[in-house]
């Protein structure tokens, strides 16, 4: 049975969520996929890259009490040192470039790791190259958590809709907004909304990229380029957040039947360009996605072989998140590369 080397780049609270249950499943990866793995790598902004060759203890990494490591001076060094098989790569969102995380994923994928992702930019950006990389290096770049956390999107896809062809989809991709426009419908204020957000644990301290509709677009982006097929970038997609809706038009909005939601589409025209839109629209009760309330997340999609089909991830947490991280690892290491 092989012990798996694992690195984490990016330490925060999915990275630190990732740790707690790969020591919740280590059993079950032990029983089910003669998985055993070790920590020698931790990378952080205010930790430094860290290393350590017989593995931390998952306990006393998380309390922060783990001692004789290793302190490298960088990127190139670290991996040389930590030398994951699995580098899993949760780092902070750049919507404009997706740097520095490409080149992290770049530098991980030809250092002969599987290399996992959470973030979205490098797929806008950059998914073709990383994908060649490691195609070339029989590695596997897997990227399940961008999306809907833990929900099969591009798994789904990728193993078990051959020959479908995707027309396009509608999707509710941020359970910030969610949270700030059904608090709204209550007669609040939408600082109040935002700070609920925040209180569940789904914004952040600036909550911008959510209420003004980027988080939302770079997943659309995302799943064009990797799902339709076609390369599309934040500036093609007609954008609107959710800071011009007042309290009173939403609350008749939801007395209507018709709440707003920020609606996410794509879809592909007939002279194959892309169009793409993330903004406030009223959805009915009826439509697929009508029922998703709170920090609960969906899409649907169109294909030639399908009429609709709709993946909705209920009420996600960090924990989801984590598990999206985990089902490709356990993925990479079970079936290898992909031809």
């Amino acid at each position: 049975m092989k012990h798996y080397r694992f690195c984490f780049l990016g330490f925060g609270n999915v990275g630190r969520a990732l740790a707690r249950l790969l020591v919740a499943k280590s059993a079950d990866m032990r029983r089910d996929y003669n998985i055993e793995w070790l920590i020698t790598g931790v990378a952080t902004r205010r930790l430094g890259w860290l290393a350590k060759d017989d593995g931390f203890d998952p306990a006393l990494l998380l309390t922060g009490k783990e001692t004789d490591v290793t302190t490298t001076t960088g990127l190139n060094e670290w991996l040389k040192v930590a030398r994951p098989d699995v580098l899993f790569e949760t780092t902070s969102l750049n919507p404009e470039t997706g740097q520095p995380a490409i080149d992290y994923l770049r530098a991980s994928l030809n250092a002969g790791a599987h290399t996992i992702t959470a973030n979205k930019a490098p797929l806008v950006y950059a998914y073709e190259e990383l994908s060649s990389i490691a195609a070339a290096n029989g590695k596997r770049f897997l990227f399940e958590a961008t999306v809907l956390d833990s929900a099969p999107v591009f798994s789904l896809f990728r193993e078990t809709l051959p020959v479908a062809r995707p027309r396009g989809f509608v999707g509710i991709f941020n359970s910030t907004t969610n949270v700030i426009l059904e608090t709204m419908e209550a007669g609040r204020s939408f600082e109040e909304g935002v700070k609920a957000a925040q209180d569940l644990g789904v914004a952040e301290t600036d909550p911008s990229h959510d209420v003004d509709g980027w988080d939302a677009t770079m997943k659309v982006c995302a799943l064009s380029r990797v799902v339709l097929n076609k390369p599309l970038l934040p500036r093609d997609v007609r954008r609107e957040g959710v800071r011009s809706l007042s309290p009173a038009t939403l609350r008749d909005a939801r007395a209507e039947g018709k709440p707003y939601k920020l609606i996410s589409r794509a879809r592909i025209n007939e002279d194959g360009s892309v169009s793409a839109s993330v903004r406030p629209e009223q959805i009915a009760l009826s439509e697929p996605l009508g029922n998703i309330r709170g920090t609960s997340l969906g899409v649907h999609f169109e294909l030639d072989m399908i009429p609709g089909l709709t993946v909705i991830s209920h009420r996600p947490n960090l924990q989801s998140t984590a598990y999206g991280l985990l089902a490709d690892c356990i993925n990479a290491l079970k079936t290898g590369p992909v031809e």
